[in-house]
């Protein structure tokens, strides 16, 4: 039962390489490189050394396909067995790169120590000695011996190539997967290969792969000079072709061609595999979590009890998302519940930490590194993102839900025109031309009310001002006309003036039909714009209602701490009011309200289990404490 697991894993892995055009196409050319010349024999025309100086520096023709050199020896057959000297060269000094390398990298970062700082100063002594001279002693020693000469390139490279996979396991070594691993007794050559090794394989590659196309030049270099062996090499033959360039400039295409292709693969095809392994070893984004991870429960009783509203844009139940921190999978958000509907704008309130961004990244599948939706459902147009795979989340994002970041700058891509990243974003979610989507750049532009658009398209981010940088972004965020925008505090880094003027934009996209979630500290944009409030306090809803029923009479007691630490109430001559104290990390929620530490109406009962929301249907709003203050309508819980 064991072999068609390991197959599947096999055929999963070529299966996710091979879907990179880039890694697949220089795999197959290298195979064939490979192939033809381990075939020389049988597939070369001729003998490598066959003269004919009758035909001597001719071009290709119908007898000699890549032409003759000065000797009238045919270039196609040199070029296939010259490949097995400069092939078996790079095996050769590879193998030793390697087989040196990685190991002592890998005990050095492991187990530290008087190792460690052997291979530490190996590799800076290796640094400061001249390769070719040393190569070249060699060559004087053991006289046209090219494979003792790539041997000792080998074991010069070797110590570089442990200081760097040293670094990479250190990192390996600080998990808590091997920790565990070692608390539990298991040896070190063991963590070593079944741990660390798979974790720095990524590193490996691409060093394997730079080494690789240096040891191509070293070995053609050496028979360039004349230094290697006296067989036919890639490197001889662009000796020779250097010596003929005038007379026969075509001797030089055929072996410069395959020393430049050869090298270009090897680097993709390491780019492709380095990826490949580090999506096979990263926590996957669209699947459960593994049997191995405990991650928390999320407390589904009130999820359980309450549908979501199908009549809702948007309508959350229920939402508990985990984190690792330190390694160990928390709980950050808890229980979060609201809906949100066509046209409506919707405000997320609190101090940082208290969970906001958590809530917004969920909805689109955006969470941090080891992030999971642990419980809830995220109902957004009739599909349930929380469960949602990653094709169905790639068609969310942008086309039925905008993201504004807060930073507008950090958004743009320096490297690219404000112009070009927007039309990248309506070409990939509107499927038109090129010349349409520079059309609707300047109708989006002047949609957000950029002046001059042309000259704004024109521009790079970092010659536009903030407020220019925030409705490029906001343009970018209706590239796709979303029937939601996530405005994550959007008027944050910017000045008053301009702070009015985006959210004169976020209230023209309101009256389009266009619906908003809006994350903000601020109670005065939250009360400009918003037609419900969702206050939000370590993780937790503590209070939803309509906004101006929330401002003008407050029901949790943190809602009320946060509105009168407004500092246009403070008295002169007295302290700025403010909520005592700090939110509490998600490692040290407490039992009962999360808010009973910072609360002035604590008691026993709020500390002995988890609150639960109560519904004010009357009102419209609900809370999350069990002595709610007094409400216009409602009952005085004192």
């Amino acid at each position: 039962m064991k072999a068609p697991a390991m197959t599947s894993t096999r055929r999963g892995f070529a299966a996710r390489l091979l879907r990179k055009p880039a890694a697949a196409v220089s795999a197959g050319y290298l195979l064939l490189v490979v192939l033809a010349t381990v075939l020389a024999g049988a597939l070369s025309p001729y003998d490598p050394d066959e003269q004919d100086l009758t035909a001597a520096l001719q071009g290709p023709s119908g007898h000699h396909w890549l032409g003759t050199g000065e000797l009238g020896r045919d270039v196609l057959s040199r070029l296939l067995h010259g490949g097995q000297i400069t092939l078996l060269g790079v095996v050769i000094t590879l193998v030793v790169y390697l087989a040196l390398g990685v190991p002592a990298g890998m005990i050095a970062g492991y187990r530290g120590g008087w190792f460690d700082r052997l291979v530490i100063k190996t590799a800076d002594l290796v640094s400061a000695v001249p390769v070719i001279i040393v190569l070249l002693v060699v060559l004087s020693v053991f006289t046209n011996n090219e494979s003792a000469a790539m041997a000792a390139n080998g074991l010069l490279a070797a110590p570089l190539l442990a200081r760097v996979v040293r670094s990479a396991t250190l990192g390996v070594t600080e998990e808590l997967y091997v920790r565990a691993a070692v608390a539990g007794g298991i040896r070190d050559r063991v963590i070593i290969r079944r741990h660390v090794l798979p974790r720095v394989t990524g590193v490996v590659l691409v060093q394997a792969s730079v080494f690789g196309a240096y040891a191509v030049l070293l070995e053609t270099g050496l028979g360039f000079l004349g230094l290697g062996t006296s067989e036919a090499s890639w490197g001889s033959m662009i000796a020779e072709a250097s010596k003929n360039i005038g007379v026969d400039p075509w001797l030089l295409v055929p072996s410069g061609f395959m020393i430049i292709s050869f090298i270009l693969a090897l680097g993709l095809l390491s780019d492709g595999l380095r990826d490949t392994l580090a999506e096979r070893y990263a926590p996957p984004a669209d699947k459960a979590p593994s049997r191995r991870t405990t991650w928390p429960r999320g407390d589904t009783s009130e999820a359980a009890a309450e549908e979501p509203d199908a009549d809702a844009l948007l309508s959350v139940r229920g939402l508990t998302v985990a984190l690792r921190i330190e390694g160990t999978p928390t709980k950050v958000i808890r229980d979060v519940s609201f809906d949100l509907r066509a046209g409506e704008v919707l405000g997320i309130v609190g101090e940082t930490g208290c969970g906001k961004t958590v809530t917004a990244t969920a909805l689109l599948g955006m969470l941090p590194a080891g992030g999971r939706v642990t419980a809830g459902t995220l109902l957004f147009e009739g599909t349930d993102l929380a469960r949602a795979d990653a094709a169905t989340l790639r068609g969310v994002r942008g086309r039925r839900i905008g993201w504004i970041s807060q930073d507008p700058i950090s958004s743009l891509d320096p490297s690219f025109t404000a112009g070009a990243q927007v039309a990248e974003a309506v070409r990939l979610h509107t499927g038109c031309s090129r010349k349409q989507a520079r059309e609707r750049v300047l109708e989006l532009f002047a949609q957000v009310r950029l002046p001059d658009p042309a000259r704004v398209a024109n521009s790079y981010p970092h010659q536009l001002s903030g407020g220019m940088a925030q409705r490029v972004g906001i343009a970018i965020a209706l590239a796709g006309d979303p029937a939601l925008v996530i405005a994550d505090e959007p008027t944050t880094a910017l000045d008053v003036t301009v702070q009015a003027e985006i959210l004169d934009l976020l209230r023209d996209l309101r009256s389009s039909g266009t619906a908003i979630v809006l994350i903000t500290h601020d109670w005065g944009v939250l009360a400009d714009l918003c037609d419900r409030a969702v206050v939000m306090y370590a993780g937790e809803v503590v209070e939803e209602a309509e906004v101006t029923a929330l401002v003008a009479a407050p029901s949790h007691p943190y809602t009320a701490g946060l509105l009168g630490s407004d500092p246009h109430h403070a008295l002169p001559g007295q302290p700025l009011p403010s909520v005592e104290g700090a939110v509490p990390p998600p490692t040290q929620w407490p039992v009962g309200c999360h808010f009973q530490n910072r609360c002035p109406r604590v008691t026993d009962a709020c500390k002995e289990k988890p609150v639960v929301v109560s519904h004010l249907v009357e009102l419209e709003r609900s809370t999350r404490c069990i002595r709610p203050l007094a409400q216009a309508g409602g009952p005085t819980h004192d």
